[in-house]
């Protein structure tokens, strides 16, 4: 949601397909390009309504069949385009496949905590800072989803944002974790704290993460990988958490870090490893 609405206003529709507002080619600005097997899979099993789906001319091999197939038996038209359409739709590893569908809407805060309530357990949210590759978003939404977090954070500015790289990237998980929009990432960790969230930075100068108490209602923050986390953003988290280098790389990708703590947290939580 792209907020003023830290107090859970109606969340609006998105009107494009890439992150400059902007359509993506032969896309319509209300529409979603959803490329790749295994996004429009999970587009598919989540009941996502679909408009149509493209396939390569000539593509009949492996799960193209069954998931044309699944499209048949809900009714979606198919059609056959030449490659480069998909290609122009979906970037070049759509796989054979683009599935279109009106566009998500961004999810409220209010809906974030919702997802948590409704599983009886503490919130646990993932806040992206200026994170611009639409790979590393992907990424942390499909490890998010595994790992079991209710909703991922994203800034209207300098921040990727929906795209059809998303969608590929994550494997379909974007279609179950709710994603919010805000106007000013500063103020929503302000108003997480007032609803009892803790926030924690992952940062080069902070605390070893394994020591970290994660069990309670959090909200991981992960900066880009130039920048890290902006200073004004810092300044909300309780505590800073690093994940120390044994070797000569200095650093870890952003989607990378953000899954080991992720996955620290859902041990601490869930018990994964408990005897």
């Amino acid at each position: 949601m792209e907020t003023g609405s830290l107090n859970g206003e109606a969340p609006e529709k998105r009107t494009g397909g890439r992150r400059d507002g902007l359509p993506e080619a032969g896309v319509s600005p209300r529409e979603d390009a959803i490329p790749g097997r295994n996004a429009v899979s999970e587009a598919l099993r989540s009941g996502r309504p679909i408009d149509s789906v493209l396939v390569a001319k000539g593509e009949r091999a492996g799960s193209i069949v069954a998931l044309i197939a699944r499209c048949r038996d809900r009714g979606i038209p198919i059609k056959e385009v030449d490659a480069r359409r998909l290609e122009a739709l979906g970037g070049r590893n759509h796989q054979g496949i683009v599935a279109l569908a009106a566009c998500r809407e961004y999810a409220s805060l209010d809906d974030l905590f919702a997802a948590a309530e409704a599983k009886g357990e503490p919130p646990f949210f993932i806040v992206c800072d200026e994170l611009e590759d639409p790979h590393n978003l992907g990424a942390i939404l499909r490890t998010a989803e595994a790992a079991g977090a209710h909703g991922l954070i994203l800034p209207k500015r300098r921040s990727a944002g929906l795209s059809a790289a998303v969608y590929k990237a994550s494997a379909g998980a974007v279609e179950y974790v709710p994603v919010a929009r805000v106007a000013n990432l500063a103020d929503t960790l302000r108003e997480l704290k007032k609803r009892g969230v803790w926030i924690y930075g992952l940062d080069m100068e902070g605390e070893v993460w394994c020591r970290a108490d994660l069990r309670g209602p959090l909200a991981l923050v992960v900066g880009s990988e130039g920048r890290g986390i902006g200073r004004v953003v810092k300044q909300q988290c309780d505590f800073m958490l690093s994940l120390p280098m044994a070797g000569q790389i200095s650093s870890l990708n952003a989607s990378v870090a953000c899954g080991i703590l992720l996955y620290e947290a859902a041990r601490q939580r869930r018990g994964f490893g408990a005897e």
